[in-house]
Parts: C-alpha cells; structure tokens; sequence
C-alpha cells in the first residue's frame, strides 16, 4: 500500500471551507448563549431580580435592553457575514469582533453567584474556547500562491 492508497472502507476527510468553520463557531457560542440565559433562570433568585428590574446589578431599563440586544446581535450577524463576505474583509471582522468578545464572554462571571460558579465558569471556557477556534480559523485563513491564483483568473476568462 503506497501513502496515496486509503484501506477500503476508511472514512473521507471532507473539505469544510474556512467561512462555513467560522459561522458554525458563532453559531454555536449563539446556542451557548441562549442555553446560559435560559438555564441562568434556574437560579434562585434570579426571577425575583428580574421582576423587580435587575439583572446581576443592572437596571433592565432601556439602555439595558438595547445593549444586551446589541451584544447579542453581533455574533448573530457574525452567522451571516462569515459565509458572505469577501475573504480579506471576512478574515479582519472575525479576528476583530472574536477579539472584543472575549472580554465580553468573561465579564459574565461578574455578579454570578459562588453556588453557580461550575456553571458560569463552564460556559465562559466554552465560549472563550470557540472564540479561540475563531482566532485560529480566521488568522490561519489558507492563501492562494501566485500560480494558483493566475491559473484560477485564467480559467475562469475561458
């Protein structure tokens, strides 16, 4: 068996673009989101807060909504623009807009209680994690070399 030759039955390594990489990592830190929030409600107290208008130390008045909204927009946005964008200006916004986030993701351990450390600390790793992914992703974006993409223009004019 020679190194090009695979056994039979092996599995084949799919080509997944670095754009689909990219909007499966913000859709992703999108579900953690969404599941943090709605299990955050689980604890004690935390409906009481929002009853009587807080949340962690915050009031929940109109600049609280609009910002909460806005934090949670941009990864969803981040879905969309990873698969649309050009390449060199996919690759900047991802490495810009993952950077601003980590601090974001971490700031949500402000205010948690200790009994839910566990959990708050799992999910900020979690996220911190795939923003990490979405670093690597966007910062170790494959480039075409000169003779590839000469013959890439060349084809596509035939």
């Amino acid at each position: 068996m020679t190194r090009t030759d695979t056994p039979a039955g092996a599995l084949q390594e799919a080509h997944i673009p670095v754009q689909a990489k990219l909007a499966a990592a913000w859709a992703s830190i999108m579900f953690l989101y969404i599941y943090v929030d709605y299990l955050g409600l689980y604890e004690p107290g935390f409906i009481d807060d929002i009853l009587a208008g807080v949340v962690h130390k915050f009031d929940t008045g109109p600049t609280f909504v609009s910002l909460a909204l806005t934090l949670m927009a941009i990864p969803s946005l981040m879905i969309l623009l990873s698969t649309t964008l050009p390449a060199r200006v996919n690759r900047a916004t991802n490495l810009v807009v993952a950077t601003l986030y980590i601090p974001v993701s971490v700031y949500n351990a402000d205010g948690a209680s200790w009994s839910y450390f566990y959990f708050y600390g799992l999910s900020i790793g979690l996220e911190v994690l795939l923003l990490a992914f979405i670093l690597r992703a966007a910062w170790t974006w494959p480039r075409t070399t000169r003779a590839a993409a000469s013959h890439d223009l060349a084809q596509a004019r035939m």
